[in-house]
């Protein structure tokens, strides 16, 4: 399938004044996008519109294939105005991206007909597998499927041993949407809008080729490669996913931090007209909160400097590096964590208001931290008995 462009690619820059532009509607419609637990559609359409979902997609579908920098400005960008909104586009256009390394097949099953459809995923090691003749079938449940009201396709996490050594490796399997049920169940405190439900499958056929081995991600060997060459898609899939569960609390913290300063400014702390800005602890919150965030952004993308280095070489990041730059990932939540509740104790009294910026993004960084893939703990005591001479237990680097 090659699907031929015709129309110029926009520029990175484009990309991100697109995103920036959207801020005041995705501010509009937070507070509908917590209580409907969804992702506005007229969002999601805007985001088709802008290009946001083919950044990572390849050309030969339509897609503009530019580089994971690109891709995470966006996010951060959008963050700013929503992290529901971020958070669903960085886990559901991500999967563009992760469709790539799929075998062609895979790749003609869910776009030769409409390259706009969209993939949601739960990668829970969920599914009970049974090989079968020219595929396997799955049954399970699986939490945390975000944005899958929007999705036509979704990827679901499984554990297959390994035919040489028997040890389990993780397995995704792409499963259509006639093959999963929804159970609304989403309810929570933050990232409500994700709309993160349950998805169940009952004893369905997945065929080989709608399947992708953690194995093959961790080692660039993926069965795609052959229809999408290019370097994008030899970065290592542990690096490319978690950063689409990170990123969206950096542009939250920016978007409460922009918040914060405009309406301190103008607020009152007392009877004399002193402006709350006088206050020694909001001055100082005010350049700590800045340079953390240029110090994440700065990590960000001089980590993926040194990727996209390797992968144009062909090549593979040492382990090392790798899990140094997976343990930079996995901080950024807690990092953010802290600096908005410290945020929330100054906001005073006017931040404890149900849909106020700062306690909508206090709860939103807080839950995102919940994510498996943003607890720095269990990185940090692989990387700890690596240092000290002990195997790497991670394949997700």
């Amino acid at each position: 399938m090659n699907i031929a462009t015709t129309i110029a690619e926009p520029t990175r820059e484009q990309l991100v004044a697109r995103a920036a532009e959207m801020f005041p509607r995705l501010r509009e419609r937070a507070a509908t996008c917590e209580a409907d637990n969804k992702v506005a559609d007229a969002t999601i359409a805007e985001f088709q519109e802008a290009g946001f979902f083919k950044i990572l997609q390849p050309r030969r579908f339509g897609g503009y294939e530019m580089d994971v920098e690109t891709f995470y400005d966006v996010q951060m960008k959008v963050a700013e105005g929503c992290m529901s909104s971020a958070w669903v586009l960085g886990v559901v256009a991500v999967h563009n991206w992760q469709l790539a390394l799929f075998a062609p097949e895979a790749q003609d099953d869910v776009w030769a007909k409409d390259p706009t459809t969209l993939i949601s995923s739960s990668y829970m090691p969920k599914a009970q597998v049974t090989p079968v003749d020219g595929g396997y079938r799955i049954s399970g449940r699986w939490g945390f499927s975000s944005g899958v009201d929007h999705c036509e396709w979704a990827f679901l996490g499984g554990l297959v041993p390994d035919p040489e050594t028997g040890v389990p490796d993780f397995w995704t399997f792409l499963v259509p949407r006639e093959d999963f049920i929804i159970h609304h169940c989403w309810n929570t405190i933050g990232l409500a809008g994700t709309g993160s439900h349950d998805v169940e499958v009952k004893d369905a056929f997945v065929p080989a080729h709608r399947t992708h081995r953690s194995k093959d991600g961790f080692a660039a060997t993926n069965p795609g490669a052959k229809s999408n060459p290019g370097w994008l898609y030899k970065l290592p899939f542990g690096q490319v996913f978690v950063r689409a569960v990170s990123s969206s609390s950096i542009g939250a913290l920016q978007g409460a931090l922009d918040f914060f300063i405009e309406n301190g400014a103008k607020r009152k702390s007392n009877n004399s007209g002193a402006s709350s800005a006088s206050d020694p602890d909001v001055l100082v919150l005010i350049a700590e909160v800045q340079a953390a965030i240029d110090e994440m952004k700065c990590v960000l993308m001089r980590n993926f400097a040194v990727l996209n280095e390797f992968a144009r070489a062909g090549q593979q990041a040492d382990i090392d590096t790798r899990l140094r730059f997976r343990f930079q990932s996995a901080q950024i939540a807690g990092r953010c964590g802290e600096l908005i509740t410290r945020m929330y104790h100054l906001g005073g009294a006017d931040g404890i208001s149900r849909g106020n910026v700062i306690a909508r993004t206090f709860c939103d960084i807080h839950t995102g931290r919940t994510h498996v893939a943003n607890n720095p703990n269990a990185v940090g005591r692989n990387i700890g008995n690596v240092v000290l001479g002990g195997p790497n237990a991670d394949s997700f680097i």
